[in-house]
């Protein structure tokens, strides 16, 4: 699906991972291809380049291609970097070789001068513009907001997509002059909807962690907010695990509904996260029992102990794929923590899950290679540190999630989660979607998701007071 025609429409350039087999599945190096419509050949852009090649884009001129590159074989969250061929001499420029952060998507200005592109940064997503010259990045428009998309209208004009917490997708005008930008909206579709709701309040805190650093932490709090009552609260655990925490807008995690149904959100930007810098990101990798739970453990503690609305007998927990797989691990080492759980596509055993994905370049890669490999000490951290391995400390309500179509993480992950608490004695409840994905994307299964996600948490931090 990624691909860009010349502006001469004599050729174009497409993306394609050119592997069968075994090779197909642990690799992740996709390359792009030039087809020239003339005499029908292709030529290989990138050969040697070997991780991730996407996403090209020529200037109006044709004379430059930029697209979006990884460096390294197997690692799919590896820093995305923004990438110039000059298409006369096949000169290859890194643009990002000193902006320390990872690439969501970019778009040429029409006179070549300049490349505009977000980047999740610190929680959010700005508008950025890069010099094409000298490289120099410049920040356009930044709130407690994610913009996505980007139209170049002119050389001083922008039509972009903005979003948050508490607000969905509406359109809006970036108006660039030497004096700043100018944020113009040029759509409320939702407004009519949007007006007749108390919106939650969301709040950016900077928690300290167990290893002396800082770590921004999103709590949302429900509308009309008392400062001096009590409420339930919920930790959210990111999947991914190199997804950002920003501030999206979900049809399904939607902290919007989640606080608005009485329950203060705490969503820590924890280890693995992009938008920090890469050594932030890059750290969960091999190390899924270790800093990133200390990071969560870290967000939690501090909000109970920061916000004295908060009810600390009536703290749950929740999260889908690696935040499934944070939940089921947290299940087992929380210290009476939390009062229920709810994990959606998790991983609950990982020598289980690393013969059965279908992404065997992200086993090999974030759980350190196989099981097998005695001599692997990163890889024997991982399996021996699998949450399954501490059902002997669950203790807590479960309630677990899953997709009968899922390849990255078989529902038989949730299956076993499921038969664990259930042989412990543990009140747990299960759902399983059988005509579902990694995602609940069918409308009327996500409203089901929606009224068991709330019963299940309702039942064990309201009704239980």
């Amino acid at each position: 699906e990624s691909f860009a025609w010349s502006p001469d429409s004599k050729s174009l350039v497409y993306v394609s991972r050119k592997k069968t087999g075994k090779d197909y599945a642990e690799s992740t190096n996709s390359d792009l291809f030039l087809y020239n419509i003339g005499d029908a050949g292709t030529r290989n852009l990138t050969e040697g380049m070997m991780g991730y090649d996407t996403n090209p884009a020529f200037s109006k001129d044709g004379r430059y291609l930029a697209w979006l590159s990884m460096e390294r074989d197997g690692y799919e969250a590896d820093k995305n970097r923004l990438m110039v061929m000059d298409m006369n001499t096949g000169v290859k420029t890194d643009m990002t070789a000193d902006w320390d952060y990872t690439i969501d998507n970019f778009a040429w200005r029409p006179d070549g001068k300049v490349i505009y592109f977000n980047a999740y940064h610190s929680g959010v997503a700005p508008v950025f513009a890069m010099d094409f010259k000298t490289h120099r990045v410049t920040e356009l428009a930044r709130e407690q907001a994610d913009y996505t998309g980007l139209v170049p209208v002119g050389n001083n004009t922008v039509i972009t997509r903005r979003h948050s917490m508490i607000a969905p997708n509406d359109i809006y005008r970036l108006d660039i002059s030497k004096k700043g930008t100018a944020v113009t909206r040029l759509t409320a579709i939702n407004e009519d909807i949007m007006n007749q709701l108390t919106l939650p309040v969301v709040k950016a805190c900077m928690v300290p962690t167990t290893d002396g650093k800082e770590m921004l932490t999103w709590m949302v709090y429900p509308p009309k907010f008392d400062a001096a009552g009590k409420y339930p609260a919920i930790l959210y655990c990111q999947g991914g695990p190199q997804s950002a925490v920003s501030q999206f807008w979900s049809a399904r995690w939607n902290f919007c509904l989640m606080a608005s149904n009485g329950y203060i959100m705490v969503a820590p930007n924890r280890r693995g996260v992009p938008g920090f810098g890469t050594e932030w990101e890059e750290q969960i990798s091999k190390d899924y029992p270790g800093q990133n739970m200390r990071d969560y453990l870290s967000g939690i503690d501090w909000a109970m102990d920061n916000e004295p609305a908060i009810d600390r007998k009536h703290v749950g927990c929740t999260g889908a794929s690696y935040g499934g797989f944070s939940t089921y691990w947290l299940a087992g080492n929380h210290n009476h923590r939390f009062a229920a759980f709810f994990a959606h596509a998790g991983i609950f055993n990982t020598e289980a899950q690393y013969l059965e994905t279908e992404e065997m370049w992200f086993a090999n890669w974030d759980m350190g290679g196989a099981f097998w490999d005695k001599d692997n000490k990163a890889a024997q951290r991982t399996f021996a540190n699998s949450p399954h391995r501490f059902v002997d400390k669950w203790d807590t309500p479960i309630f677990v999630s899953h997709g009968e179509y899922d390849f990255r993480i078989l529902a038989s992950q949730g299956m076993q989660a499921f038969n664990a608490a259930k042989l412990r004695g543990i009140p747990a409840e299960m759902v399983i979607f059988p005509d579902e994905c990694h995602w609940i994307l069918k409308p009327q299964n996500a409203v089901l998701w929606q009224r068991l996600y709330f019963r299940w948490f309702g039942r064990w931090l309201k009704d239980q007071k």
